[in-house]
């Protein structure tokens, strides 16, 4: 991926993202969540977090194909550092999804 990096509202401006550090995330966080392109946040020079915006229509496959493994080594790195299994995390979103189901109807 060739970027081209531009200041824009103390962000660089790359041809598929913008990249903001995270003080710049945090100082200008109004500005930049109103922005319709994705956020690659870094923190010393390394990858801090990524913002999505809602999507209005899909992010472009080229970008999908480099973020999806790196974001999954990283959820998977997570996970593991924390003893945590799928099936651990599956039935606790299934509890919770219950839990919610059960408040919701009260209302």
């Amino acid at each position: 991926m060739t970027h081209k990096y531009i200041c824009y509202n103390c962000s660089h401006y790359s041809d598929h993202m913008k990249i903001s550090t995270v003080r710049e995330f945090r100082d200008n966080a109004t500005g930049l969540l109103r922005s319709k392109d994705p956020i690659l946040v870094t923190r010393r020079g390394r990858l801090a977090g990524v913002f999505f915006p809602r999507p209005e229509s899909s992010l472009p496959i080229e970008l999908k194909r480099e973020l999806f493994p790196l974001l999954s080594a990283e959820i998977a790195r997570h996970l593991r550092k924390r003893g945590l299994k799928e099936q651990d995390i599956l039935s606790d979103f299934e509890s919770w999804r219950k839990n919610k189901r059960e408040t919701d109807r009260r209302r």
